[in-house]
Order: structure tokens, then sequence, then C-alpha cells
């Protein structure tokens, strides 16, 4: 399995100027934009870690899943959430032939948590010999910032704002999340169960 994003977050839709706030850095000096480009990386590693940590995708991009074959002939759970459309569906042989499954074949059960293409009637389409199956979905809360639940965008501000305080550490600090983040994100973490079997 294999999950790649397609696109990636506009940096005007970065919360920068939120971030700045709440690190009170000083405004209207000729030089207010120069760490704009620094704010920016912390923002995007925080988010990147948070997303880590939870399997949620904050801020909406499409993605895509490579896979040698189905969870189950009936059903094929997706790496991250909230989904919020399958894009599309193919089927790639092994010689690298692709063909576009009908998604009258298929449909998206969307879920907080476990999100999952389902087949529409019995089974899902067979996955070529030494081929691959490629589900070309989008995910996450929303394009803009503010579609983002206010806990997960404070514990991003956090994060970053703990990225940027500590910059110069070199990794002298203990590895890990900051309790206050750790508190924020916790209602939105993936519980496993059996194993992993059953998500």
């Amino acid at each position: 399995m294999m999950l790649t994003e397609l696109t990636s977050v506009a940096s005007a839709v970065l919360p920068v100027q939120a971030l700045k706030d709440h690190l009170r850095l000083g405004s209207g000096f000729s030089d207010a934009g120069m760490q704009d480009g620094l704010i920016e990386s912390y923002l995007r590693a925080a988010m990147a870690a948070i997303e880590a940590r939870i399997g949620k995708v904050v801020l909406t991009r499409r993605f895509k899943l490579s896979l040698e074959d189905w969870r189950s002939s009936a059903e094929q759970p997706l790496p991250v959430a909230w989904v919020s459309a399958v894009v599309s569906v193919a089927l790639v042989d092994a010689a690298g032939g692709s063909v576009t499954v009908d998604p009258a074949r298929y449909r998206l059960v969307q879920d907080m948590h476990r999100p999952k293409l389902m087949a529409a009637g019995v089974l899902l389409p067979s996955v070529p010999t030494g081929g691959r199956a490629e589900i070309v979905f989008d995910a996450g809360f929303g394009v803009a910032w503010s579609a983002v639940p206010a806990d997960l965008a404070q514990a991003v501000l956090l994060l970053a704002a703990e990225f940027y305080e500590n910059r110069s550490d070199l990794g002298q600090r203990a590895t890990g999340l900051p309790v206050a983040v750790q508190g924020l994100i916790e209602r939105w973490r993936t519980v496993r169960v059996l194993g992993g079997g059953a998500a």
C-alpha cells in the first residue's frame, strides 16, 4: 500500500498571521514579512506531525492510494479521514494499462475515523494479477483554515510555535508532542482494536 499526496496546501491558506500574533511578533516594520517563509514551514511541519498522529487530514488535499489487492473483496478501508469524495478508482495491469472503474460499482462510506470504499453490489472489481488498484480521493476538513475544528487549529498553532521558539535547540529537547497539544488532539485519535485487523 502506498499513499501519495497529489496536491498541497496553498501558502495563502495557512494561518501565518495568526501564528505571528500568537508569537507576538512585531508588525509595521520594513522587515515585518521576512520571517513568513520560516513561519510557514513550521506550520506545515506542525500540521504534518498532528495529521500523522491522528490519521486525519487538517486541510483538504487530493491523495492517491495504490494497492496490490483489496483488504477484502467487498470493501477497502481508506488510511486517512475525513474523506469528502472518491474522485476515481482505476485498475492497472502488470503492463501499466489502466482502466477506470465505473463509479456505479462502488460507493464511499464516510466515517470520521474509518472511511472506506465499498462495493455497490457484492464485490469490488478484481485487481489484475501483478497489477494494482488506484483510488484517488479528497480528504480534509475544508479548503480554508476557518473550516478546521477549533481544537485542531489551536494544536497546530501551539506546535508550530513550539518549533519556532525552539528552532536553535538542535534536537536537545525530549521527543514527543507537548502535553497541551496532546490534550487538544486526543479526541481525534483513532483507537485501534483487534490489532488493527478490523480498522
